[in-house]
């Protein structure tokens, strides 16, 4: 049995990979006063009070919403929410067991940027943290800067921020492992989806030296039309020397190669 059939019993065998537990055991009737009616009354006026209260009187300090459309999941693409659920489930399980931190998984069926802004929005008071997961480019560039302006938690998107993090620390040990210098590298990037666009400007941020973006026309250059707004941004801090061409062009005499494109 190879790793997906396997997986796929496994699936079927537990029906989901996480589940909800009581931190509190009620077993009498004063746990059930203290855990609810009529003690729990009192939580409720301090955090009226208080609203910073929320964050030590209730879970939402150690809970992350992981939230997708479905829209880029994995490498299958625009699958949809429902089928999104097993790798939303597979994260909060990631976030448990690495982290202890407690996580839920939401699936949001719309692909209208302003719902999923105002569904999110509305539902931040019960987490202490957002974590946006395989939302389709370039609609999740501005998903996560809207919810960063509107939301009082964390706002973090793995696609992008995840992939870029984990890039920059695999480039900083080659950097060391080759003895190359820091700021003279020629690093190409092939997608120019959301993972790419942000591992470039990470890299870029860090002084790395001259990332060349590339996506399905080939190199990305300031001035180049029918760019998104993602990949506008960036053209202006990366493509020092302005090179145009295809992927094979961007790849001479290069030091690195980051591959983040669809197949």
């Amino acid at each position: 049995m190879d790793i997906n059939q396997a997986s796929l019993q496994m699936h079927y065998d537990l029906h989901g990979k996480i589940e909800v537990i009581s931190r509190k055991k009620i077993e009498t009737r004063e746990d059930l006063s203290l855990a609810y009616t009529p003690g729990v009354a009192e939580p409720c006026r301090v955090i009226a009070k208080d609203y910073e209260q929320s964050f030590k009187l209730t879970r939402r300090s150690n809970l992350v919403a992981v939230i997708t459309d479905g829209t880029a999941v994995l490498g299958l693409g625009d699958i949809g929410p429902a089928a999104g659920m097993p790798v939303m489930e597979g994260k909060c399980a990631l976030f448990k067991e690495f982290a202890d931190v407690d996580a839920f998984p939401l699936c949001i069926d719309s692909k209208d940027t302003d719902t999923i802004v105002q569904t999110i929005y509305l539902i931040s008071k019960s987490f202490g943290g957002i974590n946006l997961e395989d939302i389709a480019a370039p609609r999740c560039f501005e998903i996560e800067r809207r919810l960063k302006e509107m939301c009082d938690i964390p706002v973090f998107h793995d696609d992008q921020h995840g992939t870029a993090i984990v890039v920059a620390a695999a480039l900083l040990n080659a950097v060391k492992v080759t003895k190359k210098e820091m700021g003279k590298l020629k690093i190409v990037i092939n997608g120019a989806g959301a993972a790419g666009i942000a591992i470039g400007k990470h890299l870029i941020n860090m002084g790395f030296g001259n990332v060349i973006m590339c996506d399905i026309n080939g190199i990305i250059c300031e001035g180049d039309e029918g760019l998104n707004p993602g990949q506008e941004e960036i053209s202006h801090i990366s493509n020092l020397n302005h090179e145009h061409g295809k992927l094979a062009d961007a790849l001479k005499g290069a030091d690195a190669f980051i591959g983040v494109s669809r197949p």
